[in-house]
């Protein structure tokens, strides 16, 4: 059924040290791909992955060096050949309230939320129009579909990221390049520890985000999905 579910395709993932983004990585690996792997300490992929073998790559991705992401990239391709597809991962959750004047932290969740998958975006898509069926995954949040907090600069970067997402959508459509947005609710990272809504079990597991990237990669070109929005409980509104 799935055209892109072949052995060898390769997928760079941001922020694969961790959380979502190693599940990510290990369920790829676990089917076959070939995945480029980025992180701000490329040792901590080791911790997290073992040691790099023929079938993946670990390089340093800072959000606030853009170097990084072309040096990441050019390696990407100097190693594997191409690039098959992005999955957008590492994010940022600094919390900068309606009433909170820091613009540091504010430009900080935009450089690491919103200017670095486009950054990756731009350089990827070259060789993602080659293969004819790219793919671009971004890890978004129901935050970027609704507000339910007060955290105005989290929010407002997730929105941005489906302005991205749209965007990529509408401009690389003719070059067969699909691009999803995935809008979870709380995972069970460390990123969602902070909050008492729901318990660590009842929560959205990282396997489970990691099985929907996978799908959204290998769906065919005529059956692409725009949004997909995870929840583990019942709102009355989205």
């Amino acid at each position: 059924m799935n055209d892109g579910a072949q052995p060898g395709k390769v997928v760079l993932i941001s922020g694969a040290n961790r959380g979502i983004g190693a599940e990510i990585a290990r369920d790829l690996m676990a089917h076959g791909y070939r995945v480029s792997l980025g992180a701000r300490r490329p040792e901590s992929l080791t911790e997290t992955h073992g040691p790099e073998s023929d079938k993946s790559l670990y390089a340093e991705f800072d959000a606030f060096k853009r170097e990084s992401a072309e040096r990441w990239v050019a390696a990407t391709v100097d190693r594997f050949g191409g690039i098959d597809a992005l999955v957008n991962n590492a994010g940022l959750a600094e919390t900068v309230s309606l009433h909170d004047d820091n613009e540091d932290a504010l430009d900080r969740l935009w450089a690491v939320n919103v200017k670095a998958p486009l950054r990756l975006t731009r350089l990827c898509l070259p060789h993602l129009e080659k293969t004819g069926t790219g793919r671009i995954v971004n890890i978004a949040s129901m935050s970027g579909k609704r507000v339910r907090n007060a955290f105005v600069g989290y929010n407002m970067t997730k929105f941005a990221m489906m302005g991205l997402t749209h965007t990529t959508r509408h401009v690389s459509w003719d070059k067969g390049v699909r691009a999803t947005a995935i809008c979870p609710s709380f995972v069970r990272t460390e990123m969602s520890a902070y909050t008492g809504k729901v318990t660590p079990e009842e929560m959205i597991q990282p396997e489970t985000i990691a099985e929907l990237v996978r799908t959204t990669i290998e769906l065919p070109n005529n059956a692409a999905i725009a949004e997909l929005l995870v929840n583990c409980r019942l709102e009355d509104t989205l």
